[in-house]
């Protein structure tokens, strides 16, 4: 059902990206490319979230794991298995002049669900800490992220720029609808004592 044409120089920038690489930097992207590298980070987070929030962060560390959750599925049902774009190493054009680091994996690349999820959780922090310092921090490294999957030949630029925007709205909107009903709760609180 491939009904869009995505622009010439989102291949020509792939080509681009994906060829700027050095044998000591491959499995540095590789690794920071895969999500067993995020686990500590999380473990982390859940912890500075627990000791900065209290009794709140059971809610908020449930409102993380819910946005995280709908931004993948959707990452995959709203864009993959509709716009079905091939992943850069399942188009021959280009299959000889990029470097990949990694196998194939799935199909479809439009989003990039990495991309997204790192960006969710990136807005995420942001939102619930409200500290510039670690906002930048965890940005470059949604950043980071992101390009290593240009790097390894899994998603072309527009598949990680389109996958990060989403993964911010989708944050967005949990946090939101996460506030409103908070407010809704402390109003009940407050009503009935």
């Amino acid at each position: 059902m491939n009904f869009i044409h995505f622009p010439d120089w989102d291949t020509e920038l792939f080509l681009y990206l994906n060829g700027l690489h050095f044998d000591w930097l491959d499995p540095v992207m590789t690794t920071f490319s895969s999500i067993k590298f995020w686990i500590p980070m999380y473990v982390l987070v859940a912890g500075l979230i627990v000791w900065k929030k209290r009794w709140e962060s059971v809610a908020i560390l449930a409102v993380l794991i819910l946005s995280i959750a709908i931004t993948d599925q959707l990452s995959v049902h709203l864009f993959k298995n509709v716009f079905e774009r091939l992943r850069p190493c399942h188009l021959n054009e280009i299959k000889n002049s990029a470097h990949f680091l990694e196998n194939c994996g799935g199909l479809y690349g439009f989003v990039s669900s990495h991309a997204a999820n790192a960006f969710c959780f990136a807005m995420f922090l942001t939102m619930c800490l409200r500290n510039n310092y670690c906002s930048i921090i965890i940005f470059f490294w949604a950043a980071l992220v992101s390009y290593s999957r240009i790097y390894v030949g899994k998603h072309f630029p527009l598949d990680v720029i389109c996958g990060a925007a989403f993964g911010v709205v989708c944050q967005q909107t949990v946090w939101q609808i996460y506030r409103l009903l908070k407010k809704q709760s402390l109003r009940k609180l407050q009503k009935n004592k």
